[in-house]
């Protein structure tokens, strides 16, 4: 963080008042369980998060984990999931509305709503059967959305944060680096909103990635609470970064992609790990399908990705050769290379940097404060 206080000499009184502020804004927070240990979290920390949109999903099973109940609310109707009982329930879309199964009953909604008692979060786990399934700690709703089901998940910010950087991040990631990885995921949901009509993220790359929250005395929890409410911003206002996963060896501005220009600017920073260590990548993909993919073009790149998979096209750096009747591209990097590098940030923990630094690095010109809310900062 930056120092806000120019040098200069103080009263005693002056002095204590400055002491007070310091430690009422120390980020040397002491470790504790995620977000679920400090009690509901504030109406303006709520995260609310699509969760299994991409399987296009008419059918859920929802399900108490074991010793914890669920009260699921299906009009004026509820049910009581529980391990001594029954601990599941399905449902399915029926035209515009939905059918819930349990306890040997039918109920039909237009909604559906799952909570601890009380209507506070819990742990739940939802289940595409056949597909997936995944745990998650909040509060949940599903209702009709055209032909599929919206399930919604609102979770506490902190508890957000720390699904992000648990699904961002590789399992022997540095803790100085999971720190700005929290720092960012917080960022992204402080200053983020406004990607969708009927929610603020969702749980894939077109916002950030959200699985499982971590368990407690996990590396990434700790990473998480010692930077509890902190986040990025650029001439005093928060900002949603964006960050990849390996930038190549020198990172890029949304203007250098084809993005349009963000709240942040983006200065393009080296990053001396990828510049010595590239990953470097080969695709060869059918010429018709390669006709509008370009260099240098985020828009065209994702448009590809979405037609024949994300591995086809991992990066914005790359060249194209006619090979027959395909195209070959060879590239650098993997992702935007926007922002943070996980793979820089990762060998900048290792080298001894810590997350401020880390951040600073990437995000010039910008700071680290505490977050007071919606779309303020101190």
């Amino acid at each position: 963080m930056r120092s806000r206080f120019p040098p200069t000499r103080f009263s005693l009184a002056c002095c204590l008042a400055l002491l007070l502020l310091i430690t009422a804004n120390s980020i040397h927070l002491a470790p504790v369980a995620y977000a679920r240990a400090h009690g509901p979290a504030r109406a303006d920390d709520a995260v609310i998060v699509s969760v299994l949109g991409l399987f296009h999903p008419r059918e859920f099973v929802v399900t108490a984990p074991p010793g914890r109940a669920l009260i699921l609310h299906a009009g004026e109707q509820s049910v009581v999931l529980e391990n001594s009982g029954v601990s599941s329930a399905t449902v399915r879309i029926d035209g515009s509305e939905l059918i819930v199964s349990a306890e040997g009953q039918e109920l039909r909604s237009t909604k559906v709503a799952v909570a601890g008692r009380g209507n506070e979060s819990a742990d739940f786990t939802l289940e595409i059967p056949g597909k997936i399934q995944r745990q998650y700690h909040g509060t949940l709703e599903i209702r009709p959305a055209s032909a599929n089901l919206l399930s919604i998940v609102t979770l506490d910010l902190e508890t957000a944060v720390a699904s992000v950087v648990a699904a961002e991040s590789a399992p022997d990631t540095p803790l100085e680096a999971l720190k700005a990885q929290a720092v960012a995921a917080r960022s992204y949901f402080v200053a983020g909103q406004g990607r969708h009509r009927d929610f603020g993220f969702c749980d894939t790359t077109h916002c950030q990635f959200l699985r499982a929250a971590p368990p407690a005395g996990s590396r990434v929890v700790a990473a998480v609470e010692a930077t509890r409410g902190l986040v990025l911003a650029y001439e005093a206002k928060s900002f949603a970064p964006m960050y990849t996963r390996s930038c190549g060896g020198r990172t890029r501005t949304p203007a250098q992609v084809g993005l349009p220009a963000a709240a942040y600017p983006y200065f393009p920073v080296d990053c001396q790990y990828c510049r010595r260590h590239p990953v470097r990548w080969t695709s060869s993909v059918p010429e018709h399908q390669a006709g509008s993919l370009r260099a240098s073009d985020e828009t065209s790149r994702l448009a590809m990705a979405r037609r024949i998979g994300w591995s086809a096209v991992p990066s914005n750096d790359f060249s194209l050769a006619k090979d027959g009747d395909r195209v070959l591209l060879t590239g650098v990097g993997n992702g935007h290379g926007i922002g943070l590098c996980q793979a820089g940030a990762g060998a900048m923990a290792e080298s001894g940097a810590g997350f401020q630094e880390i951040l600073l690095h990437y995000y010039p010109n910008s700071d680290i404060v505490r977050h007071s809310g919606p779309n303020r900062s101190e």
